[in-house]
């Protein structure tokens, strides 16, 4: 069967160098009851850099995933650059911005942060509330890190490694208090593994063997791994990802029920249609309908 000609189903917005400081993967700005986003960001898009906002006070609501979030004050949202994201309309904010990339972290002094539960996001969360004294932690290490972001020199960047190192720990604490699961143990190291390989493969490789051959085990070690430490099957864990990616694309974008089938590695659109109705209980045409319906 002739392949479509691929192409990005929505777009992907690059970190923006910081003409102030000339950095090219770190950037912190804060606002008072400004607009601080452009027009672009009304359109569903995703973000190739991770990003915290810490909102003191805000309105409006925003999409993630085809989850709905109304902004609430005294809240941190974050994003990884995996997540689908779309503003529905500019509203003024009042808190603070801090967004990195992965080149950032993966620097030799930053590279454990890479690791922590708030930049893997297994949960695949976005919102935390924060207490009145977890607000007081976060704002002194925001304002920090502000600080030392307009004192250039050469201890800056070890010096905002350092803050962000402990931001990022306290709020991964945050993270697996309010998302349970916890912190994977040593015996889920290869489920974590499993499951940054289907992050990056999962368009091409549909098949449990392929990541298996992969990680260099059999598949039925795998398979025996994963069920042991996630309670569900290796190919569940694939199969989810490929639905929560067909969601968002039938959410998001006017491509047709072919065109997706095609991104997402399906040779045969009918057998995309029927693998979506196993797994949903919904045809593709039947879950954008409805979808689209519930949220208008």
């Amino acid at each position: 069967m002739q392949m479509l000609t691929s192409r990005p189903p929505v777009p992907i917005y690059p970190f923006e160098r910081d003409e102030a400081t000339g950095s090219n993967s770190f950037s912190i700005a804060r606002s008072a009851g400004g607009l601080p986003y452009e027009a672009d960001v009304l359109l569903p898009h995703r973000k190739a850099y991770f990003m915290l906002v810490f909102t003191k006070h805000a309105t409006g609501r925003h999409w993630v995933d085809a989850v709905p979030y109304v902004r609430q004050d005294r809240t941190l949202y974050f994003s990884t650059p995996s997540q689908l994201l779309v503003k529905e309309e500019p509203t003024p904010f009042w808190g603070t911005r801090l967004t990195f990339t992965s080149e950032f972290l993966a620097l030799q002094q930053n590279a454990a942060l890479r690791h922590l539960p708030l930049i893997q996001n297994p949960q695949n969360g976005h919102e935390l509330p924060l207490t009145a004294a977890d607000e007081a932690v976060v704002d002194d290490l925001l304002a920090k890190i502000e600080a030392e972001y307009q004192r250039p020199g050469e201890w800056q960047h070890q010096m905002l490694s350092a803050y962000l190192t402990v931001l990022l720990t306290y709020l991964s604490r945050l993270y697996t208090e309010q998302f349970p699961g916890g912190e994977p143990s040593a015996d889920q190291r290869l489920l974590r593994t499993y499951r940054a390989r289907i992050e990056t493969h999962f368009h091409e490789l549909h098949e449990v063997s392929a990541y298996a051959e992969m990680l260099h085990i059999s598949a039925g070690h795998l398979s025996e791994v994963v069920k042991a430490q996630s309670g569900k099957s290796a190919i569940k864990h694939l199969h989810e990802r490929l639905v929560l990616e067909a969601k968002r694309l039938l959410f998001y974008t006017p491509q047709s029920l072919k065109e997706i089938a095609f991104d997402l590695g399906f040779s045969d659109a009918s057998y995309f249609n029927r693998f979506f109705k196993r797994e949903t209980g919904l045809t593709p045409a039947e879950y954008r309908a409805s979808i689209r319906k519930m949220y208008q």
